[in-house]
């Protein structure tokens, strides 16, 4: 043989011991070391019922050994590692069973070693369920079992589905909540399988409503448990709108010439969260004319809106909410519009008292700036996902997720509370540039706890409200104030001064001016700018609003409602800042809610 001959047969000859090599150390001698894995097992169960004669299975049965339990009794004592590693195999998912077949008893080993894993059958059935595997049903109704489709098995093929067992037990259909029913099979070799099916059980809002309030289908008396969030913030349910849900805000979001309240509730839709838009059913509102003799008892309506997304509450709303004694918990401390005109000038506000009358309905001039308290319909439908109802607890549709640890505070909803500098703020508005408009809930208090108060020491004779001007309402607030507050996580912001020729009325200033400051005013017109009633220690405050006519200014009294008088020089009000939250403000903890605010730092 010649020498290239030679250097050929000796390069396929290396080759091929090279394969073999690599197919004994990586494949031959890897499953021998299994097999020998194997053997040991199913030596170690036969010594174990060599001992425990009595444990073996009669008739058809099955007896199972884990590895774990025959390592416990040191049947087993070495160790069983991965080939070719120094990783364990896995005795917890290994076992050795027994059956007895033709008169012998013959032992069945699983092993599991990494990828490696013994042949015999260890799975069991594959089970197929009628309908879904989540469903959903009404709380109070009756769970009915939808049973099971097919039964297949790798080795014993197809069986009865009667072979199934079905726990239900865990179903409670009388409380919301979701809860599982589990199917279980076993094949001939005892491999069992489980399914599960979950159960939600719901409330629908409709039916919330129908249980609660009874045939009439609205809520009555002075406290009934009918709170429910909605786009973050904390509604009423007032009751049934044919197979839908009315509700209504908890309390004034702000104050509105009645003129432009549609105007007004537009630019409240916008602040609505688009998830809970999709729940809001178009619906038309009750807006008939009354007169002060048929106010007070009107419960049916013979005029209507067209369908509209957002309104205020008629006064047959308010009517229809009052029990026998009298109570309702729809009358507000503060004086609040309802859907009624009196007259071409004139329309009717609600208040729990007015004084020196009886009366809870009273009319107003159109151009005074009176509470608006938002009303909205949902569809019947919704799922009530938690909650039930009070106060502490209020109801909610699963259509608003609350912020978490680290996420950024301009993230949040317009409505939401903060914790910041010892009180309360409520988001207004994340602002294009980042910052988080907030308002405090509560005026500014001194450190001996006497509210602040300002008034204006100006020449001029119509007061504009202007933060640089010295003697000025917005001076004082923008220069004094800070003095009360931690400003650390509040930035300097550019504002909008409206200044109005005459009546301060929603949308008709005549001109504004723009100014960069720490703190200024709340607007009139801006959302939760009317009287918080959470709040235990809130006081008059100033507006932002301006008028070119003398003494024409806005405030908001004590009483919760904006003074429409003339007020002079010498009259001081308090303080309820709104300012900037830096961008890179997070949250740490908290729900955003009155009872739990967020925590934040930068």
């Amino acid at each position: 043989m010649d020498r290239k001959k030679l250097i050929k047969y000796l390069k396929i000859a290396g080759v091929v011991i090279v394969v073999a090599l690599f197919l004994w150390f990586l494949v031959i001698h890897p499953l021998l070391t299994f097999r020998g894995y194997e053997k040991d097992i199913e030596n170690a169960a036969k010594r174990y019922f060599e001992l425990n004669e009595s444990e073996l299975p009669t008739g058809a049965r099955v007896k199972t050994l884990s590895v774990q339990e025959l390592f416990d009794q040191a049947y087993l004592k070495d160790d069983f590692y991965v080939p070719l590693s120094k990783r364990p195999c896995s005795i917890t998912e290994s076992w050795v069973k027994v059956r007895r077949e033709d008169g012998e008893y013959k032992y069945y080993t699983y092993l599991k070693c990494g990828v490696i894993s013994s042949l015999v059958d260890h799975k069991g059935p594959e089970i197929t369920l009628n309908g879904d595997e989540e469903i959903t049903i009404d709380r109070g109704s009756e769970y009915e079992e939808l049973g099971v489709k097919s039964v297949i098995d790798n080795s014993d093929g197809k069986m009865s589905v009667d072979d199934v067992t079905i726990d239900s037990s865990d179903v409670d259909t009388s409380t919301a909540g979701t809860y599982e029913v589990v199917y279980s099979a076993t094949d001939s070799l005892n491999n069992k399988t489980e399914v599960v099916r979950k159960v939600r059980v719901v409330s629908r809002l409709e039916n919330v409503v129908k249980e609660e309030a009874g045939d009439a289908g609205v809520y009555t008396g002075l406290n009934p448990n009918n709170y429910i969030y909605f786009s973050g913030m904390v509604f009423r349910i007032v009751g049934l709108d044919g197979d839908n849900v009315k509700i209504v805000a908890e309390q004034d979001v702000s104050n509105v010439n009645y003129d432009a309240i549609d105007e007004w509730l537009e630019y409240y839709y916008e602040h609505i969260s688009s998830k809970s838009r999709e729940y809001i059913v178009k619906s038309k509102y009750c807006d008939m004319k009354t007169t002060d003799e048929n106010i007070s008892s009107i419960r049916e309506c013979d005029s209507y809106t067209k369908s509209i997304n957002v309104s205020i509450l008629s006064a047959s709303d308010i009517n229809q909410a009052t029990d026998a004694n009298g109570d309702n918990y729809l009358y507000p401390n503060s004086i609040s519009w309802v859907r009624n005109e009196a007259d071409d000038k004139n329309s009717y506000a609600t208040r729990n008292y007015f004084f020196g009358t009886v009366n809870k309905f009273m009319s107003f001039d159109k151009n005074y700036n009176l509470g608006i308290r938002p009303v909205i319909t949902i569809k019947g439908d919704t799922l009530v996902v938690s909650g039930d109802g009070s106060q502490s607890n209020p109801y909610s549709i699963g259509d608003f997720t609350r912020g978490r640890a680290d996420d950024k505070v301009n993230t949040r909803q317009s409505g939401e509370y903060i914790s910041y500098s010892g009180m309360l703020w409520r988001i207004i508005d994340p602002e294009e540039d980042g910052t988080t408009k907030v308002i405090a809930d509560t005026t500014i208090y001194s450190n001996n706890n006497s509210p602040i108060t300002t008034y204006y020491e100006t020449d001029d004779e119509a007061k504009i409200y202007n933060p640089k001007q010295n003697g000025n309402v917005g001076y004082f607030i923008n220069n004094r104030i800070p003095e009360y507050l931690d400003m650390s996580y509040f930035v300097s912001h550019e504002i909008e001064v409206p200044i109005y020729k005459r009546a301060i009325k929603y949308g008709e200033e005549s001109s504004t001016e723009k100014y960069e400051v720490r703190l200024s005013a709340p607007n009139i017109y801006e959302m939760f700018t009317a009287t918080d009633f959470n709040s235990k220690m809130m006081k008059s405050y100033w507006f932002i609003n301006s008028s070119q006519r003398e003494n024409t200014k806005a405030v908001m009294a004590e009483i919760g409602t904006i003074l429409y008088g003339d007020l002079y020089d010498y009259e001081a009000y308090g303080i309820r800042p709104v300012a900037y939250l830096d961008e890179d403000c997070v949250i740490v903890r908290g729900s955003g809610t009155f009872n739990d605010p967020y925590i934040i730092s930068k």
